[in-house]
């Protein structure tokens, strides 16, 4: 076999570019056209619509909410049911719902839609996934006999049961590595020719749509000896949609964060973080996340990732502070700038024209060097605003714990 059998420090991650996240019924019809076989499925949007696909598909069948984000089942938003009226009587307590799981945060997302899918007599349930290993440059076919589990926890607690076949960026995955993963995934017999068919059509999926994520969980053998995809979710390249219209349209603005949608609207990189008490604007991914990393180890926790961009004109640095500002969680806000395309003078003179603009009063720690550094931290220095300057991050650092305890102190 060619399997590589591999305990991995590190399961591989997509790079840092941004990624469109799809309904598992979006996902399933994506599946469809490239012969992956799954259950019969519909999805609906009225109570209504639900009863009449049960009727059609058979009566037993699963209610699925669809929103984005794992963890439904947990929390009832997937559940069996054995007539079509029973089918709809759920959906109507789940549409216009909002499901909390331990992926959305406590706001939860909204339920709109649910996917009415036939039951399976499931004999066995396994994992297969595919995804960008940044280390090799090339896509990897993940699997395990684990299906059901998240994979952290299987590399975690079993890593031993994870196998990993790269695919070669040029030639693919050859049919005879998707079947060592077929025979490392020990399904029958009968399966290996459909379920080495599967594996291979998946992988077109995920290169042809210019996917980041492709994971099957579960990918299920049924007592006949027949592979399905259970559950299905796919992430698409945003960066790559440029040669895939049709696959814009499959975004859903509703599940995102509010802030996310405008940030996303303002070309703003940004991405809102539960809990968080001080707001952050950087410019560059490396330095936010830097930036992260000091806001938590002076005591705070971030409340936001927020790149602003090395080209940002005023106008998006002032839509980048009321973003933050419209946080309710901000306590305090670090700016962290080092300045080269994007001048210190126009990220001062946009922070300043957006905190008048909404009568900011938090208070702001600023720390700023490059281009034009004195003469933004001029311009904010005669803005009246509650701004403590500091030196550098090591210095904004001093400063946030100062500031922390006295936020804590007049609490």
């Amino acid at each position: 076999m060619h399997v590589r059998q591999q305990v991995p420090d590190q399961l591989p991650v997509k790079s840092e570019s941004s990624f469109v996240n799809i309904h598992e019924y979006q996902a399933k019809e994506i599946l469809d056209r490239f012969g992956v076989p799954t259950p019969r499925a519909e999805v609906a949007s009225t109570a209504s619509e639900a009863k009449e696909i049960a009727s059609r598909i058979g009566g037993r069948v699963v209610v699925k909410a669809q929103v984005h984000a794992g963890g439904r089942g947990k929390v009832g938003g997937v559940k069996l049911v054995e007539t079509p009226e029973e089918a709809k009587q759920v959906t109507a307590s789940l549409l216009g719902t909002r499901l909390v799981t331990n992926q959305t945060g406590p706001s939860g997302l909204p339920v709109e839609k649910v996917m009415i899918a036939e039951t399976l007599d499931i004999k066995d349930e396994l994992y297969l996934s595919i995804v960008i290993d940044g280390d090799i440059g090339a896509p990897v076919v993940m699997a395990s006999t684990e299906g059901g589990m998240e994979i952290e926890q299987v590399a975690e607690a079993t890593p031993e049961k994870i196998f990993r076949v790269a695919g070669d960026p040029l030639i693919g995955l050859t049919t005879y590595h998707a079947r060592d993963i077929a025979l490392a995934l020990g399904v029958p017999a009968k399966a290996l020719r459909t379920t080495t068919k599967l594996v291979t059509d998946l992988y077109r999926v995920f290169i042809e749509n210019d996917c980041s994520l492709v994971e099957i969980n579960p990918l299920v053998i049924t007592k006949d000896d027949q592979v399905a995809a259970l559950d299905a979710k796919i992430n698409l390249e945003d960066d790559a949609l440029f040669r895939h219209p049709e696959l814009g349209g499959l975004r859903d603005s509703n599940q995102q964060d509010p802030l996310e949608q405008r940030a996303e609207q303002a070309d703003l990189a940004y991405v809102k973080l539960d809990g968080g008490r001080v707001g952050c604007m950087v410019n560059g991914a490396g330095l936010a996340m830097a930036t992260m990393d000091i806001t938590k180890a002076a005591g705070a926790d971030p409340a936001n990732f927020l790149d602003i961009g090395g080209s940002a004109d005023q106008a998006r640095i002032e839509e980048a502070f009321k973003i933050i500002m419209d946080d309710d969680d901000v306590e305090m806000i670090l700016v962290n700038l080092f300045a080269g395309i994007a001048r210190s003078d126009i990220v001062a003179q946009g922070i300043v024209a957006a905190a008048k603009e909404t009568d900011a009063q938090l208070p702001m720690v600023v720390a700023m060097r490059g281009t034009n550094a004195e003469e933004g931290i001029k311009i904010l220095a005669d803005s009246d605003l509650n701004i403590t300057g500091a030196p550098d991050l090591a210095g904004a650092a001093v400063v946030i714990k100062q500031k922390l305890q006295e936020l804590e102190g007049s609490n």
